[in-house]
C-alpha cells in the first residue's frame, strides 16, 4: 500500500499577514500542480483547438500569466504595463477568442517552458508587490472602472481570492482540453 505524502500548507515566508502569505502559498501550489500535470505536453498539444473559436491550453496559460499581475495592479491602483511585467501584451493571449477564430500567431510553436516563464514572471511580480501586505492592507477597498463605465468596489483580500479562483477554474479547463486532445488523437 502506498501512503500519500503529507500535505502541509503554510503561509509564504516573509509575509507580515498570514492571510496574504497563505494566498501566495496556495497559488504557488496550484502552479506547481498545473505544471506537473502538463510536464509531458508538446507544443502541438499546447496549440490544439477542439474546433475553431475555442481556447487552446497555451492561450489559457498566457491568460493566467496576464490576469494575475493585472489584478495586482488594480489592488495597487496603478497602471498595468503587461509587457514590462511578463514580456507579452495584455491582448496577446487571444482571449476572448472570436467565434470561428484561430489561436494568436504569437503563441504558435511555444513550448511549456515558455508558458512556465510567463507564469513565473507574473508570480514574481505578485510576490514582490504582496509580500509586505498586512491584514489591514488586505481589507483596503479599491475601485475598478469597468469597460462598460460601471464601477466595481472590492477589497484587496477579494482580489487575492479572485486570482486563486481564476487559476483553479482555468486549471480545470486545461485538464479537460488535455482529455479531449487524447480522445481526438486516438480516434
Amino acid at each position: 500500500m502506498t501512503i500519500a505524502p503529507d500535505r502541509i500548507l503554510v503561509p509564504a515566508a516573509g509575509t507580515p499577514s498570514p492571510a496574504a502569505g497563505l494566498f501566495l502559498a496556495q497559488l504557488d501550489d496550484q502552479n506547481r500542480l498545473l505544471l506537473q500535470a502538463l510536464a509531458d505536453i508538446t507544443p502541438t498539444e499546447l496549440a490544439w483547438q477542439p474546433e475553431p473559436g475555442t481556447n487552446t491550453i497555451g492561450m489559457l496559460l498566457a491568460h493566467l500569466a496576464i490576469v494575475e499581475p493585472f489584478w495586482i495592479s488594480i489592488a495597487m491602483q496603478q497602471p498595468f504595463d503587461c509587457k514590462a511585467v511578463i514580456g507579452i501584451g495584455e491582448d496577446d493571449d487571444g482571449l476572448p477568442i472570436p467565434a470561428g477564430g484561430a489561436p494568436p500567431a504569437n503563441l504558435a510553436d511555444k513550448d511549456l517552458a515558455y508558458y512556465a516563464d510567463l507564469l513565473a514572471r507574473a508570480r514574481a511580480y505578485h510576490k514582490h508587490t504582496a509580500k509586505p501586505w498586512t491584514d489591514a492592507e488586505l481589507d483596503r477597498k479599491v475601485e475598478r472602472k469597468r469597460p462598460d463605465g460601471s464601477t466595481m468596489t472590492c477589497n484587496v483580500r477579494w482580489i487575492e481570492y479572485h486570482i486563486l479562483e481564476h487559476l483553479a477554474g482555468h486549471f480545470g479547463q486545461i485538464l479537460l482540453l488535455r482529455h479531449l486532445y487524447k480522445i481526438a488523437k486516438s480516434a
